[in-house]
């Protein structure tokens, strides 16, 4: 089972990680997930894979919501990304609007973006452009 890790001490290591599950069974990865363009900073959260299903299950039972290096986790069953979609980015069927000073408006993937002024400024936001699929 793949247990997801949240609320994590940032300098918590994927190691220590991998011991606070230990005692629940066999851990066949524990793995902090960091921000490569930031030094490889540690994002707070991380997964833990564990074999046996019923020690994952009583794994999360014991540790969801308590204090680990001053920080009260979250612990839960992982859930798999759906199909298509990567690094938390959605397709969405608009384009996004202008912005409130002044900017432009937002383009719609592949599609191009209208012009137009804020709603604070200079009148009405622009119109976004449509996804092209």
């Amino acid at each position: 089972m793949n247990i997801y890790v949240g609320n994590l001490n940032w300098n918590m290591s994927s190691e220590d990680l991998q011991n606070l599950f230990a005692p629940y069974g066999e851990v066949s990865s524990a793995k902090i997930v960091t921000d490569k363009f930031n030094n490889d900073r540690s994002k707070g959260f991380g997964f833990v894979e564990m074999a046996d299903d019923d020690a994952a299950r009583a794994a999360i039972a014991a540790l969801h919501d308590t204090d680990v290096m001053d920080r009260k986790i979250v612990v839960n069953e992982s859930t798999p990304r759906p199909e298509g979609e990567r690094g938390g980015f959605k397709k969405k069927p608009y384009g996004g609007g202008g912005g409130n000073r002044g900017g432009f408006g937002g383009g719609g993937n592949r599609g191009g973006g209208g012009y137009g002024g804020g709603n604070r400024d200079r009148g009405n936001g622009g119109g976004g452009g449509y996804n092209r699929y």
